[in-house]
């Protein structure tokens, strides 16, 4: 336990004979003359060495902290787990004012940096000082202001961080899987390029009659059809395949196995191997089904990469998406994209509980023209706490459309763009419905979240001029976002 004694401030403490020296060093005393600090009569003096905590982020600690001597350092759990040092505080500073006057649990941790020394204020001698000295009051407040808004700024920005961070390893999830895909389909095409390479060589010395150019012919003819027109269902597809093994096996084609799903693929049967076989003997003809269906699965390959480029730009259009709508200039937003550029972007944690989306899209949503920072932060926002609240396995439900709403008479209609999202998690306690919308208000563990996030969300709602709502009963929450189109 570190030393406390009572710090007694008259001229009679031979202990403390510098004790009204150290309290005129102190910002928010400064107004007091020697008889007000002499007030401060009682309260208890505490010595700290290097490296304790004085109060731990999340704690409520009730009282008001004067440091005399010494430095701290202040630092904050982001939602990553990493701790942050934000700044180091020096003496003649004070804290606590805001657990007791904001009646929230602390958001940051003070540690010693060096041996400190402090005078410690409990509520009741706190609010004495409050009531009996307005300069003083007046001090404290304008701490309060200050650190709040010091505080919000850096958690807001450690929250972007943490939800960017979450977005980018979701994006690189996606990315991951089409990139993978293209080098595989490219790998395996420079494997077919040099066996077809091989066998053409072979042809221009072993094609001899026009029957078998006509019938290579054919077959490249064959091979260059896209894909059927009517998709075989598996059941077919199996007994396409097995019937064309067992064909080529009898006919002499080693492997057959390996080349029949590509044949079968794009509805070559027997008949169609038919002339082949009559035209090429032995060994040829074996290399000429070997050589078709080499050509088709290049061909399908080519299809694999265009599709996983496609895959690509249209992640990179998402991210452009999401991207630029963090400009301060007045521009049209696609709601609809938006918020399914944040439903790709949160992939990866969507994934990872196996939540299932169901999503239903207006068609033709108007745009939305705003100049409000980051919109697509209040879609952001709610949708990780509803992958938070839904359980493995869940659901999650996002809609959008838009309504016509009677303002006044002398106002008109107006139209809002809705967008509800919707869980099916344990729901939200009424005791704290209240309060979900407040600064540094939060339900999750010290380091998983700053209480923040909604906060930020309605802010950046009533900047657009809309509105947010939201019902919750266990099994079934919704938000429904309000935003007004500006003609």
């Amino acid at each position: 336990m570190p030393p406390t004694h009572n710090f007694h401030l008259n001229s009679d403490s031979p202990s403390t004979p510098d004790s009204i020296d150290l309290l005129r060093n102190v910002t928010i005393l400064a107004s007091l003359d020697e008889e007000g600090l002499r007030s401060l009569n009682g309260a208890a003096r505490m010595d700290l060495p290097p490296g304790q905590v004085v109060v731990h982020q999340g704690e409520a600690c009730r009282v008001y902290w004067i440091l005399l001597l010494g430095t701290l350092s202040i630092s904050s759990v982001s939602p990553d787990g990493h701790e942050h040092v934000l700044h180091l505080m020096p003496h003649g500073s004070a804290f606590g004012e805001t657990t007791l006057l904001a009646n929230i649990a602390s958001a940051v941790t003070v540690c010693t940096e060096t041996e400190c020394d402090f005078l410690k204020l409990d509520e009741t001698q706190f609010w004495h000082l409050m009531t009996s000295y307005p300069e003083v009051r007046q001090a404290i407040i304008g701490d309060l202001a200050t650190r709040l808004a010091r505080l919000q700024a850096g958690t807001s920005q450690q929250a972007r961080m943490a939800s960017l961070g979450t977005l980018a390893a979701g994006l690189m999830h996606e990315l991951n899987n089409p990139c993978a895909a293209a080098h595989r389909a490219s790998s395996q095409l420079g494997v077919n390029l040099s066996r077809m390479n091989t066998l053409t060589a072979k042809f221009s010395q072993d094609i001899t009659t026009l029957e078998q150019k006509q019938c290579i012919a054919e077959l490249q003819e064959r091979a260059m059809v896209p894909r059927l027109e009517h998709p075989a269902s598996s059941l077919e597809h199996a007994d396409a395949e097995e019937s064309l093994v067992a064909w080529m096996e009898a006919a002499g084609v080693e492997e057959a196995w390996r080349l029949a799903p590509t044949l079968a693929s794009c509805g070559i049967g027997a008949k169609d191997l038919q002339r082949a076989r009559d035209a090429f003997l032995g060994i040829q003809f074996a290399d000429a089904v070997a050589w078709l269906e080499a050509l088709i699965s290049s061909r399908q390959l080519v299809g694999v990469i265009e599709e996983s480029v496609s895959r690509v730009t249209k992640l990179v259009e998402t991210v452009k998406t999401y991207a630029y709508e963090t400009h301060g200039d007045i521009r049209e937003i696609d709601v609809n994209a938006s918020v399914d550029a944040t439903l790709v972007m949160l992939s990866d944690k969507l994934q990872g509980k196996q939540i299932r989306i169901e999503t239903d899209f207006a068609p033709d949503l108007m745009s939305l023209r705003t100049e409000c920072d980051a919109v697509n932060q209040i879609w952001t926002t709610i949708l990780e706490n509803a992958i938070y609240a839904t359980p493995r396995s869940g659901t999650i439900t996002v809609r959008t459309w838009s309504e016509e709403v009677s303002k006044s008479v002398s106002s008109g209609e107006r139209t809002d763009l809705c967008v509800l999202i919707g869980d099916n998690g344990e729901g939200i306690p009424l005791s704290i419905q209240s309060r979900i919308f407040d600064p540094f208000f939060t339900t999750k563990p010290v380091g998983a979240g700053g209480g923040l996030g909604l906060g930020i969300a309605s802010r950046i709602v009533d900047q657009c001029g809309g509105s947010i709502r939201f019902t919750s009963a266990p099994g079934n929450t919704e938000f429904l976002i309000r935003l007004p189109v500006r003609k």
